[in-house]
Parts: C-alpha cells; structure tokens; sequence
C-alpha cells in the first residue's frame, strides 16, 4: 500500500458515508440497525472485548485518555476510540497511544466498499465497527469506547462494558438532543445498562437525579465521583481537568472492584504522562512557550466557558482566533469573551463552517476589536506580526480551528 492509495482510501470513505463533521444534523444515523449488521460481518468483535464506556457532553476525550493512560502505565495493553480526530483517521482508534495502522485501515476499506448498495452505514457506524475489530485482531486487555454523540442512540451503544461513566451534561446539539439540559440528560443517560456500574461527574443536582434515576431502573450501581476529593494533577493542565480527574478516579477505584491491580503510582504516574502515553493533544494545549500559544478545542458554551475563564487568569494581553460551525448559537459565545484581547475570526475549513460575515452584526454589539479573515492561517500569521512580548495567542471555538492550526504547524 502506498500512502496515495490509503489517501484515496480515505477521501473514498469521507466522500460515500454520511459523515457528521462533514454533513452535520444530515449524517446522524440513530439506531442501531446499520452497526449490528456491520458487527455481524465480522463475528461481533464487540463481544469479544472488556470494554469502559465514557459519554457525557464535554470531558468525553480527557477523561478517556487519562484512563487509557493509567492502564498503559499499569501494563495493560489498551485500545482506544475517540472521535473526532483533528489531523489523520487513524487518531480514533489507537492501542497504547499507537495510531491504528493505515494498512489496517486500508484493508478495512477496501474490504467494505463492496457493501451492498442499498446499505449505507454512517461514516461514524463505519469507524465504530473498524475500531471493534482492530482492537479484537490486537488482543487488547481493554478498550476505552468514548460516545460519538448522545448516548441512547449512538452507536458504541451496542457494547456489553464493564464500566460506565458520564462526564458532565451541557446544552449541545440541541438540533438532535434536545433543547434543555433535562432533555440531553436523559440522552447522555442512555448508555446505562443492567448491573453495570455507573459513575457520573456532573455536579448539577439535576443531572444527577437523571442519571440516577435511570441507574435505579436498571439496578445499575450508582457512583458519584463529585464526592472525590484528590489533589492529583494531570499534564492536561486546563483547569476543567480537575472534574475529569474525579471521574477517572472513580473508575480506577471500580476496576479495582474487578480485581484489576492498578497502583497509587501507576494512576499519579499515568495522570502526569497522558500526552506521552496516549498522544492526546488539543485541550489546553501549550503548542510554544515562547511565544505562549494555546489551543483548546472547546466548541459549546459550558467548554468555552471553562476555557474563557482561564484566560482570564492569565495578565497578558491576548491575540483571540474563533471560529464556529454553522449550529452554533454564537450569541451566547460572544456575551463571555475575554476583555484585554484582540479577536480574529476566521471560518473553519469544513463544509459546516461559518463565515464570519454571517454574524458580524452581533460581533459590532459586543464592541470588540476584531477583525475577520477567510483563513485561519491568514489570522495566524497575522497576530503573529501583532504580537508584541509578553503577549500570547489562543486559538478556538471549534475541533476544526485546532485541527487546521496543528496540521499547519506543528512539526512534521
């Protein structure tokens, strides 16, 4: 295989399967159909794994990774899927911070391009069902499956896991969850099975009482990982850390219910080498020191905020870029921006991405200093020139903004 032929393998599967980051609402394929078709191909490898299962609106990936890390430091041979990636395919599914193969991945493609016409699987269907079975070939100890979106309907819902957890609930994908917290609760808590314990990370009463409820349904152990208190810290050094930390706690305090050895050092030792280990970038993620440049990929209102507040913390004077998607309700985004900063706005490089043009009148009420470009890179290498020292740049607002800027920048 040469890397055209796992490019055009590649550009074949964004371009024939509806792909949610590509084709937003449109793509979203819920129910379970397609994926149980695709799993039976290939003899249910779901079956087959000891898998954990993290859903919840924001933390999904830090939480996942932080985990996925601890285990590699246990000796555990681990396999991971998380989505969306932000540079290459292959970032969503990863054994102890490897890249799934791209032969792999170009097998699989090959393989499954003679589907029958009339099946059409969702590109997340597809990936799902690629990680299941990459992980199985592998012989992993455990697969950490993060929910592509919601909960009940999604298709990593058809896993039998060991543990579950649910980070957080905050006001997303209205258009397909919900238009109220209650709402995308009762989504989120979908993935609760049976007898399998659950621990939940969200501090809101009401939350809570939704994933509780549903746990009580399915005489499922209930964990509140809120109740935690640790002073542990992580490499991802973003503030909001600290949540995901509890959660991941809780889930090494419930695998060792299972009898799987995990030790105080393994767990300090795998919370402060995450990057390393799991090759996690993109959520506070220093990309220089000198000058500071910070990226997040924080894209609703609750993440931004966290994210928001951070900067603020930090007394220098900031070069802000954004960009958002098309469904994004930026009006609430622009209420909560940084003062002392300048802004760049840019359009994402997605068919989903919104100009700036589009909401200009909203960026002339908030009385900002801003200014708009069609390319990120154009913005970039703009603040770059303004920059002065002691000053530093963000960039944000959506995992396609960070994914361009890393793809761009980043030392190959």
């Amino acid at each position: 295989m040469t890397n055209q032929e796992y490019q055009e393998a590649i550009d074949w599967l964004f371009a024939q399967l509806p792909n949610y980051q590509k084709d937003g609402k449109s793509a979203y394929k819920p129910g379970f159909d397609n994926i149980k078709k695709l799993c039976e191909i290939f003899g249910n490898p779901q079956e087959k794994l000891k898998m954990i299962h993290i859903g919840g609106t924001n933390g999904k990936g830090s939480t996942s990774n932080m985990l996925a890390s601890i285990l590699q430091e246990s000796g555990y041979k681990t396999g991971l899927y998380n989505s969306p990636h932000l540079i290459d395919f292959t970032e969503r599914i990863k054994i102890n911070g490897e890249n799934c193969d791209k032969n792999f991945v170009y097998n699989f493609i090959k393989k499954m391009r003679v589907l029958p016409a009339e099946f059409k699987p969702s590109f997340f269907e597809f990936t799902t069902v690629m990680a299941f079975e990459y992980f199985h070939q592998n012989n992993i100890d455990f697969a950490i499956v993060e929910v592509g979106l919601g909960g009940r309907l999604d298709s990593t819902n058809i896993i039998n896991p060991i543990l579950m957890a649910i980070t957080n609930v905050a006001l997303d994908h209205q258009d397909l969850l919900g238009e109220t917290i209650e709402e995308i609760a009762v989504e989120k808590a979908g993935i609760i099975k049976p007898f399998i314990p659950i621990i939940s990370g969200d501090e809101n009463t009401v939350v809570k009482n939704i994933i509780k409820e549903k746990a009580a349904i399915e005489k499922a152990p209930f964990i509140d990982a809120t109740e935690i208190k640790t002073d542990l810290k992580s490499d991802l050094e973003g503030n909001y850390q600290a949540k995901n930390i509890r959660v991941v706690l809780a889930l090494i305090q419930e695998l060792a219910k299972h009898g799987i050895s995990i030790s105080e050092e393994n767990v300090k030792k795998g919370l402060l080498n995450v990057q390393k280990n799991t090759n996690f970038v993109g959520r506070w993620f220093k990309f220089s020191e000198d000058p500071l440049i910070i990226c997040d990929t924080a894209h609703n209102l609750a993440g931004l905020e966290l994210v928001f507040q951070q900067l603020q913390e930090i007394p220098r004077f900031k070069h802000i870029i954004l960009g958002f998607v098309a469904e994004k309700k930026i009006e609430h985004v622009l209420e909560i921006l940084p003062d002392n900063s300048a802004y760049y706005f840019i359009q994402p490089n997605n068919s989903r991405g919104r100009h700036p043009q589009d909401y200009e009148d909203l960026l002339k009420n908030v009385k900002i200093n801003y200014k708009i470009f069609d390319h990120l890179q154009d913005a970039y290498l703009f603040a770059r020139q303004q920059l002065k020292k002691d000053e530093m740049i963000f960039l944000g607002g959506s995992n396609f903004v960070v994914g361009e800027f890393l793809e761009n920048n980043l030392e190959k």
